[in-house]
Parts: structure tokens; C-alpha cells; sequence
């Protein structure tokens, strides 16, 4: 079964964040992710959850996804985010 990494992020110094952009779309590469979404627009439907940029990616197992978090690539990139944004992220098992 495929995995997925969902992240909510809250960009508190944008000039920053782009510094981690640049090393996690490194490391996605380096780690076979498939980017489904990034950014892009918000609608909240039900309730009160509003986040303000969410992260979608998928991997062939959850396995990988669940691994992706402390491979050395994204472990630069992690260290690049820190005074950046503040990161809410999970894997999940899908289809």
C-alpha cells in the first residue's frame, strides 16, 4: 500500500523557508516522493481547521513514507526550516 506525508506549516520567516524548500525538494527527489500538492489554495469545508500552506506527498509504501522523515536529505532540510515555520506532519497508509 502506497504512503503519504500530510503537512501543515505555518511560515513564520518566508525569506528562510525558502532555504528548506530548497533542501526538501532535494530530498523528495532523493527519496522518491511524488508531490501532490504544495502549497497552493485553502477552502475550509467542515469545521474549524484552517490550515495556512499543507504539504502532500506520496510514496510507494508507508513504510517509505514513514522513513522519509529522518533520511539524511530531509534531515539538512529540517535543520534549514528551524526558525522558519512551524511544522504539524504525519504519515498515513493509503491506497
Amino acid at each position: 500500500m502506497s504512503g503519504y506525508v500530510i503537512a501543515h506549516v505555518e511560515v513564520t520567516n518566508p525569506t528562510q523557508y525558502e532555504e528548506y524548500k530548497k533542501w526538501s525538494s532535494a530530498a523528495m527527489q532523493a527519496n522518491g516522493a511524488e508531490v501532490c500538492v504544495r502549497g497552493g489554495q485553502v477552502a475550509v469545508l467542515e469545521g474549524d481547521w484552517a490550515p495556512t500552506r499543507v504539504v502532500l506527498l506520496k510514496f510507494p509504501t508507508f513504510e517509505q513514507a514513514k522513513a522519509f522523515y529522518d533520511t539524511p536529505e530531509y534531515l539538512k532540510a529540517r535543520e534549514a526550516r528551524t526558525g522558519a515555520a512551524v511544522m504539524r506532519m504525519i504519515a498515513v497508509e493509503g491506497l
